[in-house]
């Protein structure tokens, strides 16, 4: 298939772990808009996704921009017309802390990314999914730990919002997924837990197929 022809699947915070993992693997039978901040981290999964024989487009933006996602979003609708996938993996980890000695401008940017920028995502992939198309959301464990106040209730919250419009979409579509991936050795995870063994967590790689599989079920 061409990149014409493929399916388009849109990858929100595509640029490493799992949100690279996924993108690398829809890569195998859709076009992927990959977006992500990091510009270096785009360039390298545009690589291997060519090496796999794969296309993509690179959208190097913060997907807390509520213009330039506009404008995305408007520019895949009138090039493709219709997203297969939206996958969405952006997310701010703040430090961990115990709750009475939250840094404000932590709570604020997790609230800001995790919540609000998941709010207007979610309107505006909305009309690109369509009846058909799906949304993926990827909850984590953390709410309500020790320590986890600023990420573990902003993204618990966020996969409150996103159970919420699987409800209402329910028989409308677009179909909404909470999809539960396992420990991975992420950056993210690297800070939350240093010094852990990890050879025993599972590869992004691993995940991704594992995720992905069955999704038309």
């Amino acid at each position: 298939m061409t990149e014409s022809t493929r399916p388009l699947a849109i990858v929100t915070g595509a640029s490493r772990g799992l949100g690279a993992a996924l993108a690398l693997e829809l890569a195998r039978d859709h076009h992927v808009l990959a977006v992500a901040r990091t510009t270096g981290g785009l360039e390298e999964l545009d690589d291997r996704i060519k090496a796999a024989g794969g296309s993509a487009t690179l959208a190097p933006m913060d997907v807390a921009d509520e213009a330039a996602m506009a404008h995305l979003c408007r520019s895949a609708y009138d090039r493709w017309g219709h997203a297969a996938i939206w996958a969405h993996t952006a997310i701010h980890a703040a430090p961990l802390t115990p709750a009475n000695h939250i840094d404000p401008k932590d709570w604020s940017k997790s609230v800001s990314l995790n919540l609000d920028t998941t709010a207007m995502l979610i309107r505006m992939m909305a009309p690109l999914l369509g009846a058909d198309g799906q949304a993926l959301f990827f909850e984590d464990a953390g709410a309500g730990e020790k320590f986890f106040g600023s990420y573990g209730t902003t993204k618990g919250a966020q996969i409150a919002l996103a159970r919420s419009w699987a409800a209402e979409t329910a028989r409308t579509g677009p179909r909404v997924r909470i999809l539960s991936p396992r420990p991975m050795p992420t950056a993210v995870r690297a800070r939350f837990y240093p010094g852990e063994d990890r050879a025993p967590l599972a590869a992004p790689a691993d995940e991704a197929r594992r995720l992905l599989a069955g999704l038309t079920g």
